[in-house]
């Protein structure tokens, strides 16, 4: 059984297994880090960007590192829940059914393509997601611990698509995007291709499952200020205020922009969360969980401008050292009305 870890401790192999998955996935240290902070709140991930941009590596790589179990569902049009979850099967030998498990029974689950296939099949995912645990014939299922949800999507593509509804995207800790690689970065990346003579890079795994909820378990004693508290709450209700937006954060994103703010923290050795932990998050945490007014969308303003318009509009706490040496946030806002006139 794994001890506890101190936050420093967890951020420590957190970084170890960053650098693992770098030797892969290269110039891609930020969306790297966004991810890890994901796995570290104990939540899934959304990557949306292009094709051929490495989000398929970036899961697989990830699942090799943590020394976790990884499963790859290729969804399309026709695929059923059936397929997603698994189904009971008639067997011959015991003149019994038996559950055959489906490919959601893993811990690091690769959803690609998820807005390719029918609202009903992207409903399997729901349960799975939320509680960790799937229910086939009235049977529920846990599923293994710790579980981990990457889905990949095409945002140009929307023929045969089907756009993810708000309560699916609103399960999703966070969204991040990849991105071209800069010309250097792109380089080295083919550099190391002819160096090793192989396809991929061959990872080794870095920590195991147990160490992985046991850095879970660190998060809860990174402290965060009351005025800190305050802070994300005037980001959120911001949210819900903005002339621009239709449908403002849900409560649920309030509890992504702590958890997120606190594996920042971690990663950067740190036992308390600072105002710049949770700025750093804010876009990822929050962005796709609002819904814009829909003459925005001939504009062109999406939802990552406005929640980081708000991020640079919501006055933020000033923090001074208290006596445990941990910043404290000694001023905040206490209505986003003070957003507006910033």
């Amino acid at each position: 059984m794994t001890d506890e870890l101190t936050p420093q401790q967890a951020g420590q192999r957190a970084r170890t297994v960053l650098d693992e998955v770098e030797r892969a996935v290269v110039g891609k240290r930020h969306a790297l880090e966004l991810v890890m902070m994901g796995v570290l709140a104990g939540g899934h991930v959304l990557i949306e960007d292009l094709p051929g941009l490495g989000k398929t590596l970036l899961a697989r790589s990830f699942a090799t590192a943590l020394g976790m179990d990884f499963t790859r569902i290729q969804f399309t049009p026709d695929l059923l829940p059936s397929d997603v979850t698994g189904a009971p099967f008639y067997d011959q030998r015991s003149a019994e059914m038996v559950f055959r498990p489906g490919p959601i029974f893993t811990q690091v689950l690769l959803a690609d393509e998820i807005n390719r296939t029918p609202p009903k099949t992207q409903a399997a995912l729901l349960e799975a997601m939320a509680e960790g645990q799937a229910t086939v014939d009235g049977v529920t299922r846990p599923l293994p611990q710790p579980f981990v949800v990457i889905a990949t999507e095409n945002p140009i593509e929307y023929e045969g698509t089907y756009t993810l509804p708000e309560a699916q995207l609103d399960r999703f800790l966070l969204r991040t995007r990849m991105g071209y690689l800069p010309a250097a970065d792109e380089t080295a990346m083919l550099k190391r291709r002819i160096e090793r003579a192989a396809p991929e890079a061959v990872l080794e795994a870095r920590t195991d499952p147990a160490e992985v909820l046991a850095m879970r378990s660190s998060l809860e004693q990174v402290e965060v200020d009351e005025d800190l508290l305050g802070y994300v709450i005037a980001l959120i209700t911001a949210t819900r205020e903005h002339a621009q937006v239709q449908v403002g954060a849900s409560p649920r994103g309030g509890l992504a922009l702590v958890q997120l703010a606190r594996a920042h923290a971690v990663l950067r050795d740190r036992d308390y969360v600072v105002p710049e932990d949770v700025k750093a998050v804010a876009v990822p945490a929050l962005a796709h969980r609002i819904t814009l007014r829909p003459e925005l969308w001939v504009r062109r303003i999406n939802s990552d401008d406005i929640v980081a318009g708000l991020v640079k509009s919501v006055p933020t706490p000033r923090t001074t050292p208290n006596a445990a040496g941990a910043p404290k946030a000694a001023n905040t806002p206490k209505t986003p009305s003070a957003a507006k006139s910033a």
